[in-house]
């Protein structure tokens, strides 16, 4: 049983509430009445999160060594020794031919996953400690779930929307490293070395602007006034305040890890609430 719980912490589950952007075209599409379509997002949705704990495997089997000489890596399942490196490789073995079955039933889903594992395997071989690199690929991966889950199951992707993802996720992607910055410097990861405090808040501002404009652009664009009336208008306040919030939050040194800060703050959580009660309003 103890081996049972370190495999799947191995997999980092509670990373596959990234996973979500799989399902925003889906979402924002409101085609959740049509069977075939949601079962084809939820296997891409299944499909992603196979494939993200393939990567974070072979990122662990990788960093292994260096991982049980960290002060508070050295818990994970592989630097402990709770998982032998054997174990490690069958149940990768297990996830990539599980993300391949799941993703089978489209070629353009297929060519997602790959440029994922393809761009996750760079990342972990030296890109990660290339400046502005490193969040740039974090931020692709967020694009590729949001294509995966509008390209790779048959839903015409909004510009707006993608532009959208890609700002937000360089925002997070910088808000991680900009709230990393708070660690003992002893503890902190090498690549912090080029990124000064100033140019994080910098680009966390900048990614926090594109992000507010091309919401509010999507949410008065004809295609969403079509599709939802003004009810997306009327969100635009509430992701204002949730990224400020957020935004507030990384300046005490939270949102290490988004898929565990995102909601820890009641505020957030009350405006994602809101934020799907406006959005749904007309479902109610």
């Amino acid at each position: 049983m103890r081996n049972l719980r370190a495999l799947i912490a191995l997999m980092r589950p509670h990373q596959w509430l990234k996973n979500a952007f799989v399902c925003a075209g889906l979402v924002f599409s409101e085609s959740w009445h049509d069977g075939p379509l949601s079962l084809r997002v939820a296997k891409a949705f299944v499909a992603f999160c196979c494939i993200s704990s393939f990567v974070y495997l072979l990122n662990d089997w990788q960093d292994r060594a260096a991982d049980a000489r960290h002060p508070v890596k050295c818990k994970r399942p592989l630097a402990s020794g709770a998982v032998s490196p054997l174990q490690a490789l069958v149940l990768a073995a297990v996830l990539l031919g599980a993300g391949v079955f799941f993703a089978a039933g489209s070629t353009q889903l297929l060519w997602i996953l790959a440029v994922y594992v393809a761009l996750n395997v760079g990342y972990s071989m030296g890109l990660k400690q290339v400046p502005v690199v490193d969040v740039s690929i974090i931020a692709a991966g967020f694009m590729l779930r949001m294509l995966a889950g509008t390209m790779g199951v048959g839903i015409a992707p909004s510009r707006w929307m993608l532009l959208t993802g890609l700002f937000v996720a360089l925002f997070l992607g910088f808000s991680k490293r900009r709230a990393e910055s708070f660690r003992d410097p002893a503890d902190q990861r090498a690549i912090l070395e080029h990124y000064p405090a100033a140019l994080l808040d910098m680009y966390m501002a900048v990614n926090m602007t594109a992000t507010l404009i091309t919401y509010g652009l999507f949410a008065t664009s004809p295609e969403a006034q079509l599709q939802h009336g003004e009810r997306l208008v009327y969100t635009v306040p509430i992701v204002v305040f949730a990224m400020m919030r957020y935004a507030y939050q990384v300046q005490r040194g939270r949102g290490e890890d988004v898929s565990k800060d995102l909601f820890r703050d009641r505020w957030i959580l009350l405006s994602v609430v809101a934020w799907l009660l406006v959005f749904l309003e007309r479902w109610f």
